[in-house]
């Protein structure tokens, strides 16, 4: 216990601020960048951003709403891509057309690019299936079956992408409240999760994530007001959360993204903003406010009036992503992507032992050198003590 006590002194006095080097781990905080396209219907506008992504050279994709016309029926030729903007935020494109024909869409919605393949995975809704392109944006096939619309649901179907190190895609089913995991080619391997209240169940799984660090899933559980954790294998580790406007609490949380040290963050889309947690499911912080408008009602235009595009006010927050320290969030009802810097998030700190282990270095190599000095000091008085009697 000395020993210990005497260390700990050492540390302190040689500088070393263990406990307060460990909490800035946990510091993270959100600012707003910038925003990606602007709300409308034209080529290059957004309606209903509920899928983002960022390839390798940085350009956005986007999941661009399901059209409709004035009686509510489909319109193919409005929304209904993937939109593509370069790293500079401006449109270069769509992947993707409306339909109900082979590699065409009823409203993308989730999506996520392979880290093996490259290739772009699309949740199709309406059209029951997930929609796979290659990397040059070109159609390659479709696969999967989703549950159906469920009452007091207004979305169904495919919902979170994620890929695991083996690029084994698994997809959430909305509706059926399970995750399922595919071969790369899209064949079915197994499911986890089923409908309910309890650790490992689920009421509308919608953002999913595999953790780079860990191989954790962590589920945005929607209804359930929610976040869970399950370990590789599918099995409840933890569950955080409740319904409410404070902090760590929800109203049905969508996209959610993991960084390198395991925060965790939420869009907790109601309550128009987006949440911070440690991989323990500690609050860290939160950013976004809501806008004044209510959102649109069905049958209205999929815009909040008036839209407020101020830097960070929602009106819902939506699909998400986070790639090199930005966070890519989708203001649901206001027609575009606000793209957050991320401080502190990506910085990774020592455990404290580990800083305790480089304390004691520090802490022997001080004390040899003062040996070795007092030594040196010893010989020099030792050879003056002789000096003066040999006169």
């Amino acid at each position: 216990m000395g020993l210990v006590k005497n260390l700990s002194l050492a540390l302190l006095g040689a500088g070393f601020t263990v406990v307060a080097t460990a909490a800035q781990a946990l510091s993270v905080t959100l600012s707003y960048d910038r925003s990606i396209g602007s709300p409308g219907f034209a080529p290059g506008e957004l309606f209903v951003p509920q899928g983002i992504t960022v390839d390798d050279a940085g350009n956005t994709l986007v999941s661009n709403g399901r059209g409709l016309n004035p009686d509510g029926t489909f319109n193919p030729n409005i929304g209904n891509t993937v939109s593509v903007f370069d790293p500079k935020g401006n449109y270069i494109g769509a992947i993707g057309k409306g339909g109900k024909g082979v590699g065409e869409f009823d409203e993308p919605s989730a999506l996520e690019i392979s880290p093996l393949t490259k290739k772009l995975y699309v949740g199709d809704v309406f059209n029951n299936r997930v929609n796979v392109f290659d990397p040059q944006g070109n159609f390659i096939k479709s696969f999967g079956t989703f549950g159906g619309l469920k009452e007091g649901r207004a979305f169904f179907g495919p919902s979170g992408v994620t890929f695991d190190k083996t690029g084994n895609v698994y997809i959430g089913d909305f509706s059926g409240d399970k995750i399922n995991k595919y071969t790369p080619d899209g064949e079915l391997l197994g499911s986890f999760g089923t409908s309910g209240t309890a650790a490992g169940q689920f009421q509308g799984p919608a953002g999913l994530r595999i953790s780079p660090v860990s191989g954790n899933f962590f589920v945005s559980d929607q209804f359930n007001n929610r976040i869970q954790v399950l370990d590789p294998e599918g099995k409840p580790l933890l569950t955080f959360g409740k319904q409410g406007t404070g902090d760590g609490e929800f109203n049905q949380p969508i996209g959610l993204e993991v960084d390198e040290n395991e925060n965790i963050y939420v869009a907790d889309s109601i309550n128009s903003r987006v949440q911070v947690f440690d991989k323990t499911g500690k609050f860290l912080t939160s950013y976004g406010k809501a806008s004044a408008a209510p959102p649109p009602q069905l049958g209205e235009p999929p815009f909040g009036s008036p839209l407020d595009l101020t830097p960070g006010t929602f009106n819902w927050t939506a699909g998400t992503s986070y790639k090199d320290g930005k966070l890519y969030v989708g203001d649901f009802f206001q027609g575009r992507v606000q793209v957050l810097n991320v401080e502190g998030g990506s910085t990774k700190v020592p455990e404290p032992a580990s800083l305790l282990g480089l304390g004691l270095l520090g802490v022997v190599a001080t004390a040899g050198k003062l040996r070795k000095n007092q030594k040196q000091k010893a010989v020099v008085s030792l050879d003056r003590e002789l000096e003066n009697t040999a006169v």
